[in-house]
């Protein structure tokens, strides 16, 4: 060890802080700090005891082990050059972090900045409106949660993998997985206030949650508070895995009787933006994402402002993607290169969007592809769900068959005229992330023949687009994968 790294020890048998002793304080640049998952809170290498001591720059090792007390990150503060990591073991036995508890949240932040979460199992141990990871009382920004796996956070549809309750901006949320959630995803608050703005929600795998995989709330006109970006803002959600495979019926009921369902869910909701002022002209981008399964309602609806390209939406039981006036008007509605296989409906606009609209060059299966009132149609690509065969390499609903890239020779037409897309991100790259070159293809692949990605499957999504996101920017000495 490097006295120059100024790393402070707290080993398994009792021996800490080995080389801030040299000096008798702490040296101002970064510190690495480990924690014994077997100490008590006597014990200066007690994980929570260490959480205080953290500074800009700090790293929080947690080794493998069941860390019981949950975590609380209120007020941890770092820089934009010095964040705060939080980390578990990259590979190997896991860094368990649970509580026993019903009084808080298991990690819980609030007036915390510039801090990063990674590696670590998130178990709320089944315990009813236990979330696994809640930002409330106070804003948050710049928070990376990163390769956390969450588990035990299935009592109820109100119990939520990653939630939050104040005003919050430029998350990063990305790699991580959410296992049978009440609801995976609850960002923003549910009267509309607390907006969540500027984030990224990427390479996720959401699986059989109760309620929604996703719900980005609505927003009510807000006031801008010190640090926060004016906008326009984009919150991008790409390369996703979102799955609902039962049924509001199928679940059972709670140990006490009460039902855990609180009704039908999309697998992702995103609600509208203030009509005027901060927000007003933000947008949501989701694009490279996978769809898959809903017994009980849409794949995906959407109000406000947003672009959706380069999707696979498979099996829905309802529509696939409805776009509609919800909590906010529908304004803006971008629906381009999208692949649908299944369900009585493909894509229903419900409502008109008041600013604009482009439906363009999808590949839609379904028993009535498009419809609603669309102001710009042109150069999809419609047929039944039995003539997919004809079109795509192996169609069904068993994520062990299913693949829709093209037939040699299938899914093309003339060349799209995707100008109106071009400010987008990754407008121009498909599914797997590869060019659209041409622009002849329908739907999500912009090739035929043998898939070179990612295969459709219960699992994290490798690759996909990924390049020209302008906001908000990865958090200093991180890697972007």
């Amino acid at each position: 060890m490097k006295i120059a790294d100024i790393t402070i020890c707290a080993g398994w048998t009792g021996l800490l802080f080995c080389i801030s002793m040299l000096c008798g304080t702490r040296d101002s640049r970064a510190a690495t700090l480990i924690a014994d998952p077997n100490a008590t809170s006597a014990s200066p290498n007690y994980y929570r005891n260490l959480v205080t001591k953290l500074r800009p720059g700090d790293t929080l090792q947690l080794p493998a082990g069941t860390y019981r007390e949950r975590l609380g990150l209120n007020n941890l503060q770092g820089k934009a050059n010095g964040w705060i990591t939080i980390a578990g073991p990259e590979s190997g036995a896991p860094a368990i972090v649970t509580t026993t508890s019903t009084c808080c949240n298991n990690v819980q932040l609030g007036n915390t900045w510039f801090v990063a979460v990674k590696n670590l199992t998130i178990d709320s141990a089944n315990l009813d409106g236990i979330d696994g990871i809640n930002a409330k009382d106070g804003i948050t920004h710049h928070i990376l949660i990163e390769n956390c796996r969450f588990i035990g956070q299935g009592a109820s549809q109100g119990t939520i993998g990653i939630s939050t309750k104040s005003t919050s901006w430029n998350w990063i949320i990305r790699h991580n997985t959410i296992t049978q959630a009440g609801t995976g995803l609850y960002l923003g608050n549910s009267d509309g206030g607390c907006p969540f703005i500027a984030g990224i929600i990427e390479n996720n795998l959401v699986v059989d949650t109760i309620g929604y995989n996703m719900e980005i709330k609505f927003q009510k006109p807000y006031a801008l508070v010190a640090g926060m970006p004016a906008g326009p803002n984009r919150t991008i959600i790409r390369n996703n895995v979102f799955i609902k495979r039962i049924a509001q019926a199928e679940w059972p009921p709670m140990p006490d009787g009460s039902s855990r369902v609180a009704g039908a869910r999309p697998n992702v909701l995103v609600g509208g933006f203030p009509s005027a002022g901060p927000g007003s002209g933000d947008l949501y981008e989701i694009y490279g994402n996978f769809f898959y399964a809903n017994p009980d309602e849409a794949l995906l609806q959407a109000s406000g402002r947003v672009t959706i390209h380069d999707n696979i939406f498979v099996a829905a039981s309802d529509v696939s993607m409805r776009l509609q006036n919800h909590d906010q008007p529908l304004r803006l509605a971008y629906v381009y290169n999208n692949t649908i296989y299944g369900g009585p409906s493909g894509i229903q606009f419900g409502s008109t969007a008041t600013e604009d609209d482009a439906v363009v060059g999808n590949l839609v299966f379904a028993d009535a592809p498009i419809g609603g009132s669309i102001k710009q149609q042109r150069d999809n690509l419609e047929a039944s769900i039995s003539s997919a065969r004809n079109y795509v390499k192996s169609p069904s609903f068993s994520l062990g068959t299913l693949d829709l890239y093209p037939l040699p020779g299938q899914c093309q037409g003339s060349a799209l005229d995707l100008a109106l897309f071009a400010s987008n991100s990754d407008s121009d790259l498909d599914f797997n992330g590869s060019s659209k070159t041409a622009r002849l293809y329908r739907g999500a692949y912009a090739g035929s023949g043998t898939n070179p990605g990612w295969q459709l499957t219960n699992d994290l999504k490798v690759g996909g687009p990924s390049a020209g996101v302008s906001a908000p920017a990865a958090p200093q000495n991180f890697p972007k994968k």
